[in-house]
């Protein structure tokens, strides 16, 4: 091992856009110190990854950052639903859905909503979010080699300003450095799955006249159908500035270089049926899209989170959430083992769980693309066609089947068929309003920082259990009766165990990161025993 190292720190992470500022964010909240290096000068310029799915809001929601990002997104906070046209002139148009949560159904699950906030705007809040945490962030860092022996992993950055370079030995690191991670590379990963999709150019334009041809309407995106010049048109402020994704076909010969200011314009108004608006193209980028999982999510010390471990179609905006939610779960578990309250087992159980999901997303990504016909899109010959579900219980409802839960069944799917949030171990824990010291809140507010065991606000039993069994294995763990008069007083009357799939006698426990890891359905012989055996389980404790 190098023993000229210039810094030490527990957790390094490479890659500085969501899923690594978003992992920075989560280590930071749990007091886990550690560095971001980021080989770009700046946080991504380009509108793309608007999509925010409600589970993503709610872990931001737990990191204290939700409020920040709405009022960074409140440009496009009135925008809802996909548009489908053959022009925005014409009469073939078609709502494939006008409102993400008519009726406001997804109150009854969640304390947060969705959130149209592009990667542009997202960013930012983020990297200043883990700066005022104290998180150290480098930007014109690149990592130029590392080496994994075991017991650490010595990596050699190098600042792209100055030339330096610095030796850097970390217990951990997380590779978010993007779909065609050179870590995964040398790790030597494979990925698995149908591979590339389709291929775009995203141009960024202005247009004062096309908010006059667009009118009222407000949605999130449209794709324009015409044969002659299909693509998706997307809004950044509903006023002038716009994004438009053009089909590109390399494997057709076509070259960025084909894509000239005035082709782009062209397309642009043929697409939209709009031949007398202004277009002033501001910049292209090129982006590919493409169903992969990594077939390992790590080795040894080194984990992959984002797109370095799985890419996926665009459609649903599956990609960016998922890889947010990686970041997530592996957070808590590294700092559980950094802080000796785990063993290294714990840190397999991020593959096991997260890779599955990952599967079934890209999966559903794809299904969703045909289904709405995403320009430049041709599903394979034979590929399952209908309806596949809804968007909620691929992005709220996924389980872990396997992993760091006890009392799963492993047969049952990854993603189900409806949302089902009952209190099943592996699901996300069910969200109800309580007040806890005349404050109002959501049970999923009390998951961050420590396992929670929920009971009945009448039951000692649990309660003492889970005090002397945190002092036993130390680990902070806490415990809160629900009922009335109780820690937890529950609104409107609601059975907090009703919901929970148990009974007044039973109890919940659930993770850091607030998903279910195990239920009892009622009351047991030693609650303290059982309580005991099922922690060590979960944190792989000998």
């Amino acid at each position: 091992m190098n023993e000229n190292v210039d810094h030490r720190v527990p957790v390094l992470i490479v890659g500085g856009s969501l899923v690594g500022l978003s992992a920075s964010l989560f280590l930071g909240r749990l007091g886990i110190e550690h560095l971001l290096v980021e080989k770009h000068a700046a946080t991504s310029t380009h509108p793309r990854g608007r999509g925010n799915n409600v589970r993503t809001m709610e872990v931001f929601r737990t990191a204290g950052v939700e409020q920040r990002i709405r009022e960074a997104a409140s440009v496009l906070a009135d925008n809802h639903g996909i548009l489908q046209a053959g022009s925005l002139t014409g009469d073939d148009q078609e709502w494939l859905f006008k409102e993400i949560d008519p009726g406001g159904g997804l109150a009854r699950f969640s304390p947060s909503g969705w959130c149209l906030c592009s990667q542009n705007d997202l960013e930012p809040v983020l990297l200043a979010q883990a700066r005022e945490q104290g998180s150290d962030l480098r930007f014109s860092t690149e990592l130029l080699s590392f080496d994994s022996n075991g017991s650490a992993v010595d990596a050699v950055l190098k600042n792209r300003e100055t030339g330096e370079h610095t030796t850097v030995r970390a217990d951990y690191l997380i590779a978010a450095d993007g779909p065609r991670s050179p870590i995964r590379e040398q790790l030597r990963i494979g990925r698995s799955g149908p591979g590339d999709l389709f291929h775009n150019v995203s141009i960024t334009f202005r247009s004062k006249k096309l908010a006059d041809v667009l009118g009222d309407r407000r949605f999130i995106v449209c794709y324009l159908t015409n044969p002659a010049a299909d693509g998706a048109l997307l809004p950044v402020d509903n006023e002038q500035d716009w994004v438009f994704h053009a089909p590109w076909k390399p494997e057709q010969g076509e070259t960025l270089e084909d894509f000239t200011d005035e082709r782009c314009a062209d397309h642009i108004r043929l697409a939209t049926g709009a031949p007398d608006i202004d277009v002033e193209i501001t910049g292209k980028a090129p982006w590919h899209a493409a169903e992969r999982v990594a077939d390992r999510y790590g080795s040894g010390r080194v984990f992959l989170a984002g797109d370095s471990a799985h890419e996926m179609s665009p459609t649903g905006a599956f990609g960016s959430n998922t890889g947010i939610q990686d970041a997530h779960n592996l957070a808590w578990k590294l700092a559980a083992v950094l802080r000796g309250e785990a063993g290294p087992g714990l840190l397999d159980t991020y593959e096991a769980e997260r890779r599955p999901v990952a599967r079934a997303t890209s999966e559903r990504a794809s299904a969703r693309s045909a289904e709405h016909s995403h320009p430049g899109y041709a599903p394979p010959p034979g590929a399952g066609g209908g309806k596949q579900g809804g968007l909620l219980p691929v992005a709220l409802g996924y389980r872990y089947v396997r992993g760091a839960v006890v009392g799963v069944d492993p047969e049952q799917p990854v993603v189900p068929r409806g949302l089902q949030l009952t209190g099943d171990p592996g699901s996300r824990a069910p969200h109800l309003w309580v007040r806890q010291s005349g404050e109002r809140k959501s049970t999923l507010d009390l998951y961050e920082r420590s396992f929670v065991l929920l009971c009945d606000g009448a039951d000692e039993a649990w309660r003492r259990a889970a005090v002397r069994v945190a002092d036993r294995l130390s680990l902070r763990l806490d415990a809160f009766g629900i009922g009335s008069g109780s820690d937890l007083e529950p609104e409107s009357g609601a059975d907090w165990a009703e919901a929970h799939g148990t009974t007044a006698e039973g109890a919940v426990l659930v993770r850091p990161d607030g998903f279910v890891a195990w239920r009892s359905a009622g009351s047991v012989p030693d609650p303290e025993a059982t309580l005991h055996e099922v922690l060590a389980t979960l944190l792989s404790r000998d």
